[in-house]
Order: structure tokens, then C-alpha cells, then sequence
């Protein structure tokens, strides 16, 4: 029985099972080659089973073919994206034994000609097989991430009375060898070794060698300096910002019994609470009396830094407007998130891509920026590094509400009849609760002073949209605007 394949060349005979042994559980080359020679043989996925060291083909390929069937003459070479590449290499990492079947399957349609099906299917993120890969090269980046984070060398004084430092570590995945090449970087000096339950690394300044797996009690205890450790952890463990949930995504509790300072942790957030309401009743989070001025406002948040934000490679941003703000000028209030990377750059407000999309729709809805005062809920530009990049981070609702303070500050000042907000972060910086912007944007909220408060979107939040959702974002910004002008056209 025979059929066209993906590859044009016929199909191999429909009783026919291919089981592929490999050698080792992490060596992408070695899939890649037998992958190569099954496509070219033009072997369907169906007909394939992988195997890796420890592992079973299953009932169902138990009496399969483990001679791997020679490609014809004319046979045609694969095309691979580079793409592709990339992802599989990562996904072949993961431990999970129906990686091998998945990226041969993703192969396979990669090669076909009709539609979505062919060389464009690996750009089709909702393709379960590409989303599926997507996650397992996820899972894959997130144990190499931890174990570069969270592998901790204890000291053993060896007979010669030279020191060698072993660690112990637990993968979920095939990353041993992976990480080889950092580690020997990072203590390229030290002798080490990493031992884990699927292999282990052995490093003596200048030769790396592999070494069969371990178990727990292969690795040391604790040693003296694990004392001093435990004791830096304890002294800069800040109460005030400690989030559990957060904590424990990013350091699950099964690392923590290979690391010192995580026998500390139990105690310290049992203790945080009493901690935090101790140096409130001291004044150490008294914010002090509010600034009389919007040039005191501008010196004060400059030096602040009661929220990790502010100890950010930044620089506060201060609100701008007429002169006649710093009198109470009685006019609109603009408040944005925070300052981007452009306006930490430049010292101003709205001046970067979001900046610029504002400027447009506020003079097609004839309001004058100049006329009004512009500032953020939140001060500093909340960032991560990425090489040379700083990335945009959106302020926690601790952050907003620590700054709220500088943001009433100013409103006290400039005593405003209309408060524009742009955005859920500075709706909450200025009502101090979060609300839904769909649910409250067109209508007025009455503040306290007497002042209303208008809801709209961010700027920055149109600008990741594009096609049909970003049209009818921006109508709805665009209707926002021009009710807040009907407004202040009233209050005139």
C-alpha cells in the first residue's frame, strides 16, 4: 500500500515499525541524524517510536524494526527552518519522553506545501504541536534558570589539604550538560563538581569531565561559612517588601533544603509582619509632612526610594503644566503609570511613542496639553535589564500606593477641576482601589475635594495592539477624550 508523503517520495509499507534506540537523552545531534534519514525514507510519524536510555518503545512497536531504513538515491534532504533549530534544541532538553514524537511530528509537517501546513507552521503559535513545543522549551529555560540561581557549593578539605567544592542539585530536566559551559566561566578557578541524580560534572581548573549520576548523601553537609551566609540573608531581609506568592514562583520549596540562608526563610516571614509593624509604629515608613510646593515635590521624590523602584538605575520624573499650576490653576490634571524609558532619559513626562500618540489625540479632541498639568501615579521607571534594553515593568499595587502620596501631593497644589486617568495604575494611584476600566471610562467619578476624575486607557496600551482591536481601542480613546473636553468646556 503506498501513498504521496510530505517529502513526495512514497510511503514505506503500512505493517511497518521503526523503533529508534538513542544513545542519550540530551544529545540534539543524534535525534537530528536519525530524524534526517527517517524523512528522507519518507517514514510517517506513526510509524516511529523513540527510545532513550531507561526507556521503552511500548506494546504497540515492541516487535518493531530497530534497523532504520536506508533513503532511496533520489531522495530529497529535508528543509529545516532555522527557527526550528533553535526551539527543537531546546525541547530535546526537556525530560519529557514524548518530546522525540513531537519534534519528528513537527518535522514531518514542516515539509508539506499545503497552507498553514508547511514551512510557516513553526510561526503558528496556536498550533497545539507548536504549543506544544513552546511550553516544553518554557519549562526547559526555567531549570536552566534555577539551576545557575540556586546550585550552592559546600567546601571539603580534601587529603593533600587542598579545597574542592561540591554542590547537589535536582533538575527536572536534561540540563546538566547544558550548564556545563557556564559554570566552568563562572569558578573557572575552583575545583568543583555538581552532582545531580542524572549525571554529574567534575571541573579541576582546566579539564571538565562527566561523571555517572548521584544520590544526596554522595554530597557534603554543611560548612563553616554557611554560617556567615545564613547571617548576611537574615541582616538584609526586608519585611516591608516581602511577597510569599512572588517568592515562591521564582524559588519553589524544593530548593530550598540545598540552600543555607532557605533554612532561614520559615522563621523570617512567620516574624515579617511583626517586623514591618514595628518600624511603622517607630515612623521608619512615615512619609513626613506633605510638601507645600511643586518644587518641593521634585526635590523630595528625587531622593525617594521607599519602594524598590526608586534604588532602580533611574531618575524621578516630575509632573509638568502652566505656570499657573503651582497657584491652582483650576484646569485639567493628565495622569499616566509611570515614566518610560525615554522620559527617565529626558527628565519629562509623555515624550516618548506613548507621549507622542497623546499629543495627537488630545489636539483632534481640541484639548491643549500646554494647558493642562501632566504627571504619573508612579515617579521612577520600573524596568529589567535585557543586554543593553531596559524592558518596561508595570508598578505592583504596593508601588502605586506608596507613591500615591507625591501624586495627592501635587493634586492639593494644583487643585485641578478635571483629573484625567490613563490607565488601571492610575485610576488606582488616585482613588486607591483598583477598578475596571471598561466598567467606569465615560462617566465621572466624584473625588473628594470636589474635583471629578475621568478613566481612560494608557496611550502605551493602544500602541501594543494593531489590526481591528487597536481601531476600536483608539475610537474609544478618542471618544474619551472628546467627552472630557465637552466637560471642560462646561466647567469653563
Amino acid at each position: 500500500m503506498t501513498g504521496q508523503s510530505a517529502l513526495g517520495l512514497q510511503h514505506v509499507r503500512l505493517g511497518t515499525y521503526y523503533v529508534v534506540p538513542l544513545a542519550a537523552s540530551d544529545d540534539f545531534e543524534e535525534w537530528r541524524d536519525h530524524a534526517r534519514r527517517l524523512l528522507m525514507a519518507d517514514v510517517p510519524p506513526d510509524r516511529v517510536a523513540w527510545t532513550e536510555p531507561g526507556g521503552s518503545a511500548g506494546d504497540l512497536f515492541s516487535h518493531g524494526d530497530r534497523r532504520l531504513p536506508v533513503p532511496g538515491k533520489d531522495a530529497q534532504p529535508p528543509r529545516v527552518s532555522k527557527r526550528f533549530m533553535e526551539i527543537a534544541r531546546t525541547v530535546l532538553l526537556n525530560s519529557d519522553p514524548a518530546r522525540f514524537s513531537l519534534l519528528y511530528r513537527v518535522l514531518w509537517r514542516l515539509q508539506a506545501q499545503n497552507g498553514s501546513i508547511g514551512p510557516r507552521l513553526i510561526e503558528d503559535a496556536a498550533d497545539p504541536d507548536v504549543r506544544a513545543m513552546a511550553d516544553m522549551a518554557r519549562e526547559v529555560r526555567r531549570d536552566i534558570h534555577k539551576m545557575r540561581a540556586f546550585v550552592r557549593f559546600r567546601v571539603v578539605e580534601e587529603e593533600d589539604g587542598s579545597e574542592h567544592y561540591v554542590a547537589w542539585f535536582e533538575p527536572f530536566h536534561h540540563i546538566l550538560r547544558h550548564n556545563a559551559g557556564f559554570f566552568t566561566r563562572r569558578f573557572a578557578n575552583m575545583r568543583w563538581s555538581i552532582l545531580t541524580p542524572r549525571g554529574s560534572l567534575h571541573w579541576d581548573g582546566e579539564t571538565l569531565r562527566e561523571g555517572p549520576p548521584a544520590t544526596r548523601a554522595d554530597a557534603p553537609g554543611g560548612d563553616p561559612a554557611e554560617d556567615l551566609w545564613r547571617s548576611y540573608y537574615a541582616s538584609i531581609f526586608n519585611p516591608a517588601r516581602l511577597k510569599i506568592g512572588a517568592m515562591l514562583k521564582e524559588m519553589p520549596r524544593k530548593y530550598w533544603k540545598n540552600m543555607p540562608e532557605a533554612q532561614l526563610i520559615p522563621e523570617l516571614i512567620a516574624g515579617a509582619q511583626a517586623r514591618e509593624a514595628a518600624m511603622v509604629a517607630k515612623g521608619a515608613l512615615d512619609m513626613g509632612e506633605r510638601p507645600q510646593t511643586l518644587a518641593a515635590i521634585d526635590k523630595a521624590i528625587h531622593a525617594c526610594a521607599r519602594c524598590p523602584i526608586g534604588e532602580l538605575h533611574n531618575t524621578a520624573v516630575m509632573g509638568e503644566g502652566p505656570q499657573d499650576a503651582a497657584q491652582g490653576f483650576s484646569g485639567l490634571m493628565i495622569v499616566g503609570e509611570q515614566p518610560g524609558d525615554q522620559e527617565d532619559l529626558q527628565g519629562r513626562p509623555f515624550v516618548g511613542p506613548a507621549g507622542q500618540l497623546l499629543d495627537v489625540h488630545l489636539a483632534q479632541a481640541g484639548i491643549d496639553r500646554g494647558a493642562a498639568y501632566v504627571t504619573n501615579a508612579v515617579k521612577h521607571f520600573k524596568y529589567v535589564q535585557r543586554g543593553k534594553r531596559r524592558l518596561h515593568q508595570n508598578p505592583s499595587a504596593k508601588e502605586i500606593d506608596v507613591c500615591r502620596w507625591w501624586v495627592e501631593s501635587e493634586r492639593m497644589i494644583v487643585r485641578p477641576r478635571l483629573v484625567l486617568a490613563m490607565g488601571a495604575s492610575a485610576a488606582r494611584g488616585l482613588l486607591g482601589r483598583t477598578v475596571s476600566i471598561s466598567k467606569v471610562r465615560g462617566e465621572p467619578i466624584p473625588l473628594e475635594d470636589g474635583s471629578e476624575l475621568w478613566v481612560t486607557s494608557h496611550p502605551s496600551y493602544l500602541l501594543r495592539l494593531d489590526g481591528a482591536g487597536r481601531e476600536e481601542q483608539e475610537r474609544l480613546f478618542a471618544r474619551d477624550l472628546a467627552a472630557v473636553a465637552a466637560r471642560l468646556a462646561q466647567l469653563a
